[in-house]
């Protein structure tokens, strides 16, 4: 791809960070520890390191190619005989035929239905490559694995057995329908109706939208996951079921059947994930979509909560992802462009720009925070695994982590895939404001982050709201006390006494402004919930300052040992970088988490 400044490489290449993967994996997550529990002992860490090679060759051979057709020429929907169809680049139907022969998007499902049995971290380190090849792409199995969780905590052994094989490979995909016209991040106010038939289905009348992947043409059949009201359900989330309603009836021998009254009446124009139908669907404009209740009637919400973990910590992986993706592609930019002199080079000639500060400065600033993402995500992960494959105290201290990371997760690291793609764009300059780099993609691509599967702004209350009051604020303070003691060891090593310094004061931020919250919160929730968004960045950095100590102190050791110095040496300055450069940003938010909301109010909405 030619322009005025050189050749643009990396619009369609992506390379697997297969070393970072596995440090993050092993030396962070600890998943040897993870393998040795009964539910997962059947794997080795080589095993799964083998497993990620291979699965991210696919991924960059066949998955990554694609990303720009899903951008440019994107998902077109036109009137059928008698519904919406949906079409897809081609290049997105082989990629799909090819990852469902592949296998991979099973690997950490049960064996019972064709999985591999893997840890969930395992899965999470296939999504990221997955999402950082081509995000819209990913989402369809994303959406997949969503419903494929709800199936397997609700559904019958009878649903379970038609559905979750053909799920599981993929040849059958999911979506889950929650949003209506009016009701988006207000789930209880959703009117779509379920009528019983008499015979243990219902009819399902009503309108969806936002349904990602409703339709399409990669799968044989769609697996949809539908939120509805049956007659004299209470008001409110109180009131609200889930049913399975798919696209074709599923015959007794397994076969496809007729096609069910659902209808795709249009897809969203959006800004990015052009590649990822966003639809509007109507069920039973005819005679009703037939459906069939999963799990306990007015159990919908219940349900959905117990796959929100993952489905969070999956939309904060793409924000790791897709910052990831937006590096390479700036780094391999930042040293093919020449432009300027820099500092101590020959007068009269060009230097990449790699050798400016500033552009170093960029680079630095995205790779530290992907390195700090990787830690916080993994982490999470293996706590969620943990939580899965263990008992009585271990159990809660590993739920109590998972579900404290997961708003960080998924809050933090979606506002940083904004962030750090911009800085990506910023590295092109003049060039990455232009469509013809594609840099810009990713920058359009990663926004719906921070809106979708809950906003940001939700998963800040949720974490002032729910998380901080776990045993009375003792497990964010648990985690303040191993930050103070990594901040001890940090400090006795000249080349990390400036980061084990800046962690004692950002733990310290932490603490005031978690007691202030603690202090406030019940007698004050505007209050409380005013400072919710600050308060996540300040612990969300805090928390990635623990981590990126913990990963300084392990690349130390293994630089002593002489293991791999080059490696460790790079994941050194990476985290030193964090604590000296970036960490010091949290303090500062002290103020504006304990500022209160009188001035959020203090102008009446005539005056904003």
């Amino acid at each position: 791809m030619n322009h005025p400044g050189g050749n643009v490489i990396g619009v369609t290449t992506y390379e697997p960070p297969l070393r970072d993967l596995r440090f993050a994996l092993d030396e962070i997550a600890d998943l040897p520890g993870v393998l040795q529990a009964d539910l997962f002992n059947h794997v080795d860490a080589d095993t799964v390191h083998v497993v990620l090679e291979e699965v991210g060759r696919f991924i960059a051979e066949v998955i990554a190619p694609t990303n720009v057709d899903g951008d440019q020429i994107g998902t077109v929907w036109s009137a059928g005989d008698d519904r919406g169809v949906v079409t897809t680049p081609d290049s997105f139907k082989k990629a799909y035929s090819q990852l469902v022969d592949s296998g991979f998007g099973a690997i950490p499902f049960e064996p019972d239905y064709g999985g591999g049995g893997f840890p969930w971290m395992v899965g999470l380190a296939i999504q990221e490559m997955l999402t950082s090849a081509n995000m819209a792409f990913s989402l369809c199995s994303l959406l997949t694995q969503g419903a494929i969780d709800a199936f397997l905590h609700h559904a019958t052994d009878e649903q379970k057995n038609v559905y979750l094989p053909k799920m599981l490979t993929g040849e059958w995909a999911g979506t889950m329908n929650l949003s209506e016209p009016q009701a988006g991040s207000d789930v209880g106010a959703v009117a779509t109706k379920a009528e019983p038939v008499g015979d243990g289905s219902y009819k399902i009348t009503g309108q969806k939208i936002w349904i990602t992947y409703g339709e399409h043409d990669m799968a044989e059949n769609i697996v949809h996951l539908v939120l509805a009201r049956t007659p004299d359900a209470p008001p409110g989330t109180r009131g609200i079921s889930m049913f399975v309603v798919p696209k074709f009836f599923v015959n007794e021998d397994g076969t496809l059947g007729d096609h069910n009254d659902v209808n795709c009446v249009s897809i969203e124009h959006k800004l990015g994930i052009h590649g990822s139908p966003t639809c509007v669907l109507s069920y039973g404009d005819n005679d009703g979509a037939i459906g069939w209740l999963i799990g306990d009637e007015f159990s919908g919400m219940r349900n959905m909560f117990t796959m929100m973990n993952n489905a969070r910590l999956s939309v904060g992986l793409q924000g790791l992802a897709i910052a990831e993706r937006a590096y390479q592609h700036s780094l391999e930019y930042a040293i093919e462009r020449k432009q300027g002199t820099a500092i101590g080079a020959p007068k009269g000639e060009q230097s990449p720009i790699i050798d400016h500060p500033d552009v170093r400065r960029m680079l630095m600033t995205q790779r530290s925070w992907i390195d700090a993402m990787r830690c916080l995500i993994y982490t999470n992960g293996a706590a969620l695994d943990r939580a899965s494959s263990s008992t009585g105290d271990d159990r809660t201290e590993a739920k109590e982590l998972a579900d404290l990371l997961i708003p960080l997760s998924k809050g933090l690291c979606t506002d940083l895939g904004n962030e750090l793609t911009s800085i990506a764009v910023q590295v092109f300059g003049g060039m990455g404001y232009v469509e013809e780099t594609g840099a810009a993609q990713h920058y359009r691509d990663i926004r719906i982050g921070t809106i979708y599967e809950g906003t940001n702004g939700i998963q800040a209350a949720d974490l002032v709201g729910r998380k901080l009051s776990m045993r009375g604020g003792g497990v964010i303070t648990d985690q303040l006390d191993s930050y103070d003691q990594l901040a001890a060891k940090l400090g006795s090593n000249e080349r990390l006494a400036v980061f084990g310094s800046n962690l004692t004061d950002a733990t310290a931020a932490a603490r005031t402004a978690t007691q202030w919250l603690l202090d406030h919160g019940a007698t004050d929730p505007n209050a409380a919930l005013a400072g919710s968004a600050p308060y996540l960045r300040l612990l969300g950095t805090v928390v990635c300052g623990g981590l990126m100590a913990g990963a300084a102190l392990t690349a130390l050791e293994q630089i002593e040992a002489g293991v791999d110095t080059e490696f460790y040496e790079a994941k050194l300055i990476s985290a030193k970088f964090f604590g000296e450069q970036l960490l010091p940003t949290a303090t500062g938010l002290v103020g504006a988490v304990c500022a209160g909301a009188d001035d959020l109010f203090a102008l009446a909405p005539g005056q904003l």
